[in-house]
């Protein structure tokens, strides 16, 4: 080893000096002797006998691996989702298309007395308390109308929504938020809160809490119920707004 740094110590200080110009650096150092590699007897046995417990521990990972069975999954769930213990269907406004003609023509048709209300005031400029209350009539027979639908949907045999506490019980509390907007005659403002009350709690209902309607239904409920809602809040801001008028006042 001292030979062979005294050799390093010669080489380098001859390219400092430039004594070694034109003779090659690399002969030089092919004359460095090496150190042999030795390998004794015993790094063999060592090895081998590493070799022996690690390969067999990794043949048996293989083969448990190779023995795992694939899970098979029916196509339908796969595409949409395990079911099982769930009856809801999922929820999406395209399904609207697959909506009967019927439903859609009647559905639609009953938003005309909720727009209608608004629409009057806006154009003559007034606030009408009688058209407002008429208005606030209809949308409780709306929230009593989808309580018992709830309640018809449960009776028959067979209906995923079985009539149980559950969704006999909260069938009924549109039917009573109905009522008590009816009550509400001497302030309109009330009244109408009451019933968006009833109207966000049955789609709450209808959506989320209870196993339930077609997916196309739901949509359908969704879109009449917020065109429903608004037409209540823009009654709400022409009371605000508009001068306050008796409806003999229009026939004039």
């Amino acid at each position: 080893m001292n030979c062979v740094f005294f050799r390093l110590k010669m080489i380098g200080f001859a390219s400092k000096r430039g004594i070694m110009s034109g003779f090659p650096v690399w002969r030089c150092l092919q004359e460095i002797p090496r150190a042999p590699n030795y390998t004794t007897h015993a790094q063999l046995l060592f090895h081998s006998q590493v070799s022996s417990v690690v390969l067999p521990s990794r043949l048996n990972c293989t083969n448990r691996l190779l023995s795992i069975r694939p899970i098979s999954w029916p196509a339908s769930r796969l595409c949409h989702g395990d079911s099982r213990g769930d009856t809801k269907e999922g929820f999406s406004l395209r399904a609207l298309k697959q909506a009967p003609k019927p439903a859609l023509y009647i559905g639609f048709s009953g938003l005309i007395p909720f727009l209608s209300a608004p629409l009057l005031m806006a154009v003559t400029q007034s606030f009408y308390p009688e058209v407002a209350y008429a208005q606030l009539v209809y949308g409780a027979s709306i929230v009593s109308f989808l309580g018992g639908a709830r309640w018809g949907f449960a009776i028959p045999d067979g209906s995923p929504a079985p009539p149980d506490w559950m969704n006999l019980g909260n069938s009924v509390v549109p039917s009573l938020l109905a009522w008590l907007a009816l009550l509400c005659r001497d302030n309109v403002a009330e009244g109408a809160l009451v019933v968006i009350m009833g109207l966000g709690l049955s789609l709450h209902y209808d959506l989320t809490l209870l196993p339930g309607y077609p997916a196309w239904f739901k949509a359908m409920r969704t879109i009449l119920t917020l065109v429903a809602t608004f037409s209540l809040v823009a009654t709400l801001t022409l009371k605000k707004f508009c001068t306050e008028k008796k409806i003999k006042e229009l026939q004039k």
